[in-house]
């Protein structure tokens, strides 16, 4: 026997190849404890503890999905691109985001739509100063890359403006080799542990504490751009959840803007200036 020292949620656990698995609750699909376990057989796994009543049910902390639901994962921990409830089902991302609306079982999902941008925005409680942006950044960078196993080529960029802290996680499909852990786990992992709910063996949430004093986090809310636009009709939306397609419509544009609208002055070429991402997030969610 062994300990899954990076799942919590696993039974079975015993040593094969020198390295311990185990098979994740709720699909029974081996996972390997040396790495993160994917968010579909960790959503798997949370809806089997709620059930069962071994565990509340955890509130939901994305503004841009339906909470938790139980998901149809393929073997490889991968979700599967289409989704359902009942006869209700709908198309998700590799993060497993509702990205259409709900439809009856003859919809088809053709591909299961990746997820190449995870923004997460923090907001830390009032403070009578602010805090050292290199510290918060070295913090961030040392946490994600070595807790959450993620190559630093793709943490794209870690912001403070206080009171926000905006961490960019950018990981395509071309970039991402087979070894690495997908920044969707990184992000689920994340926001379990900042709300004390540690998929790690441990239990120990993650201590957000820079220069030696602990910063609480008041709000954390995730955000997702895909490699394809979502497909939702305006009208079956709700105002919380067009404001977030906004932002991932905004967030694709503005890359395509950054990109394009380049122009010459002076024998130079001069980049024209896009608005941050996380001004845009805080207007929308003002």
């Amino acid at each position: 026997a062994c300990v899954c020292e990076k799942n919590k949620r696993v039974t079975n656990c015993r040593i094969e190849g020198g390295q311990c698995r185990c098979d994740a609750i709720g699909s029974g699909i081996t996972v390997d404890c040396t790495t993160l376990t994917s968010k579909c057989l960790l959503m798997k796994a949370e809806v089997m503890g709620s059930k069962s009543g071994r565990r509340e049910k955890p509130k939901d902390a994305f503004e841009d999905t339906d909470g938790l639901y139980d998901p149809e994962c393929e073997n490889s921990g991968a979700f599967k691109a289409k989704q359902c409830n009942g006869t209700t089902c709908w198309c998700v991302n590799t993060a497993g985001v509702r990205r259409t609306d709900k439809h009856d079982s003859d919809l088809k999902c053709n591909q299961l739509v990746r997820t190449m941008w995870i923004i997460i925005e923090m907001k830390h409680a009032e403070r009578n100063a602010p805090l050292n942006a290199n510290s918060l950044k070295k913090f961030f960078m040392d946490t994600i890359t070595s807790r959450y196993q993620l190559a630093d080529r793709y943490i794209a960029n870690i912001l403070y403006e206080n009171p926000y802290i905006t961490i960019d996680l950018k990981q395509n499909s071309s970039a991402k080799s087979s070894g690495d852990v997908d920044i969707a786990d990184v992000a689920y992992y994340f926001e379990k542990d900042v709300k004390g709910q540690s998929i790690f063996h441990n239990n120990a949430g993650l201590n957000v504490s820079i220069d030696n004093e602990p910063v609480k986090l008041e709000r954390t809310v995730v955000y997702y751009v895909d490699e394809i636009a979502p497909e939702f009709s305006m009208k079956s939306l709700t105002p919380g959840l067009i404001a977030v397609i906004v932002v991932v419509v905004i967030a694709i544009v503005a890359a395509i803007v950054v990109l394009v609208l380049t122009r010459r002055r002076k024998g130079k070429y001069v980049k024209a200036e896009v608005k941050e991402m996380n001004e845009m997030h805080r207007g929308l969610n003002a």
